[in-house]
């Protein structure tokens, strides 16, 4: 285990965020900076490891249905990126390399041999910059969730995907705001209990903070730059919005394919679950299990 100082934590298989995953254990363990992260765990030890990163201010049990459906066969991890989940709302490590070592510390602390890494929104970027800093030797695969990868052409603002508004919110506009955005990311309302159980755990985070992982300093060229340092298969998964950097992802990688959701909104997971989990055990059987055969 390298940089890391954990401590696995167990607790009830059937009650894990509100009883969101049943079948998941819920574990955590303490990052080199000393911040306490939380991760859902399912599955055979020995199995192919898939690591879920969500997105901005969003808890890793988003991920129910992919945990269902994969911890059958797959050694399945869902992370709780600092601030998030049931993790520590730390005052530090609000950078994206500070947020992609979390994710590489969590790999060395919870697996073994190659992750195939599952980033969505701001989890791409976190995935990204964990590849960026530290190369893709623990790499199986990169599936990438409906967001920019620094790909041309450069995204024009669109609303829904970012909670839009003045810095400065009464909590009762701040709550308002963020339950608005959290009803956004679905074309398919996924019900009001389930909405405001996300809403609440999306504010743990101080304002401030939230402000700064809006705004990573890095030019868009990083992103992709990350991409192409791995021939390792990439999963461009996504909504219309993003088919043409796809389509130039899928012509510039050697080992690059995508998939585009027409009518789905920005949770394309929840709202079309089992097409989605079709797609990435696809993956996973097919691109990802062929390359570490040869390796």
């Amino acid at each position: 285990m390298v940089g890391v100082l954990g401590v696995t934590v167990l607790a009830s298989a059937t009650a894990v965020s509100g009883d969101a995953v049943e079948a998941a254990e819920s574990r955590s363990f303490i990052t080199s900076d000393g911040a306490r992260l939380h991760y859902l765990e399912a599955g055979p030890a020995e199995g192919q490891t898939v690591l879920f990163v969500p997105g901005w201010t969003m808890p890793g049990w988003i991920f129910q249905a992919q945990i269902d459906a994969l911890s059958d066969r797959f050694h399945v991890l869902a992370l709780d990126p600092r601030g998030q989940g049931e993790s520590e709302v730390t005052r530090f490590g609000y950078t994206h390399e500070r947020r992609g070592r979390d994710i590489g510390e969590l790999i060395d602390h919870a697996a073994t041999g190659r992750v195939v890494l599952v980033g969505w929104s701001l989890g791409v970027l976190d995935t990204l910059a964990w590849v960026a800093g530290a190369g893709d030797d623990r790499v199986a695969g990169l599936v990438l969730i409906d967001n920019s990868i620094g790909e041309e052409p450069a995204p024009r603002a669109a609303g829904g995907d970012r909670p839009a508004g003045p810095a400065a919110l009464t909590e009762t506009e701040r709550h308002d705001r963020r339950a608005a955005f959290v009803a956004s990311m679905f074309a398919r309302d996924p019900g009001a209990d389930y909405r405001v159980r996300l809403t609440d755990q999306a504010l743990r985070m101080a304002p401030e903070d939230e402000r700064r992982l809006l705004a990573y300093d890095v030019p868009r060229e990083y992103w992709r730059a990350a991409v192409h340092s791995t021939d390792r298969p990439v999963l461009y998964v996504v909504r219309p919005r993003w088919r043409a950097q796809g389509e130039n992802l899928v012509r510039t990688h050697a080992d690059a394919r995508m998939d585009v959701f027409e009518d789905a909104g920005h949770a394309l997971f929840v709202d079309e679950a089992e097409r989605f989990n079709r797609l990435l055990i696809d993956f996973l059987d097919g691109p990802v299990a062929a390359r570490e055969t040869v390796h």
